[in-house]
């Protein structure tokens, strides 16, 4: 009966954290708003376009049975007069070369299914989109006080082939508050067809239409075939260590003000490398440095410390295929001798951290 139904056959979720354990950055966030990016539970992203709304985002321990997490939204600032190109949406971006099951745009192509968990403090209806950068697909969803599984089906498309490579193949795209921009049409949703932006979001509800209301989510999955199989769960550390290819931070622990990032050694007296050993290969062979000023860090060397000036990725030595290390270069005002080893530490600081994106 397992196999039947697809629950035995693994990887089949193509979705990474569906079930929203992992959230390397943040757990809770005010004011979330206005601007577009990673905020809490890694992979899913957030892009508001002028929109006047704001709203807490938090992980939460709370979700359907067998769930531990979710991902809730809160608003805390109504926005009830939407002026046209507004927007408010979250999205999963999905490599090109994990989707070539899909078999799009060939005689062959199969369908998709797409499945989540929600819940709200009232009923509403939002949408689901699939967008490949040129055509796509929508359908509607309704939210109701009780946690309820959502399953999609959308059709083949023998259209628009996914590159095989590590570029974004498909946005997943969930649309909560919209201006007639997005909304004044038909909405698509009963084939794949070149985007027509009105035809994207018709319909939904707005998010941001009173202070009292929320947003709940986990369970996410997306699947070959017509009709979802019961949710693939994975280990915490398989969702660890497939988030960490896009995004990993590293960050002291309570009460470790010294907390030591990387080794490396001095070039000069003035500057030097430190090497950060990697979990996994990043998509990105040369990621973004994500980190405090400089002077919350210090070199560590020959029992004494120096306080760094300059922090950044060393792009030079950052481009291999598979690189299991990245390389920083830093440097300071004085200090070191000229292939002297050396450790990468914080400043005195309980909140350092060191983080790496890779995200698409």
């Amino acid at each position: 009966q397992l196999a039947d139904n697809g629950a035995a056959t693994p990887n089949r979720n193509m979705v990474i954290n569906g079930a929203m354990n992992v959230a390397q950055r943040s757990t809770s966030e005010t004011g979330v708003g206005g601007a577009d990016g990673y905020i809490t539970v890694d992979r899913f992203d957030f892009d508001q376009n002028t929109n006047a709304g704001r709203m807490t985002l938090t992980q939460e321990s709370d979700g359907p049975s067998g769930f531990a997490n979710c991902t809730k939204f809160a608003c805390t600032t109504a926005d009830t007069s939407l002026a046209s190109g507004q927007h408010f949406v979250m999205r999963h971006l999905l490599e090109g070369q994990n989707l070539q099951r899909l078999k799009k745009g060939t005689a062959d192509a199969e369908p998709i299914t797409v499945s989540f968990y929600v819940k709200g403090n009232a009923s509403a209806t939002y949408v689901c989109e699939l967008h490949d950068g040129s055509r796509q697909i929508s359908k509607t969803f309704a939210v109701t006080t009780s946690w309820n599984r959502i399953e999609l089906n959308f059709p083949a498309d023998t259209s628009g082939a996914i590159d095989d490579d590590n570029t974004v193949g498909i946005f997943m795209i969930w649309h909560f508050s919209a201006g007639s921009d997005t909304t004044g049409g038909t909405l698509n949703s009963s084939s794949w067809a070149s985007s027509v932006e009105a035809n994207r979001a018709a319909g939904i509800s707005n998010f941001f239409d009173s202070t009292d209301r929320t947003f709940f989510i986990t369970g996410v999955q997306m699947e070959v075939g017509s009709s979802a199989t019961p949710f693939e769960h994975k280990t915490f550390a398989q969702d660890l260590i497939e988030c960490q290819r896009y995004y990993t931070q590293e960050t002291a622990a309570s009460g470790s003000a010294y907390k030591r990032f990387g080794q490396g050694s001095w070039n000069i007296s003035s500057a030097g490398s430190v090497f950060i050993p990697l979990s996994t290969p990043m998509r990105d062979s040369s990621p973004t440095l994500v980190s405090k000023a400089a002077a919350n860090y210090l070199i560590y060397s020959a029992n004494a410390t120096d306080a760094c000036t300059a922090l950044a990725i060393n792009t030079e030595s950052n481009n291999g295929t598979h690189n299991r290390l990245v390389a920083l270069t830093f440097g300071t005002s004085s200090g070191g001798v000229s292939g002297e080893a050396l450790s990468l530490v914080g400043n005195n600081d309980t909140a350092s951290y060191i983080a790496l994106d890779a995200e698409l």
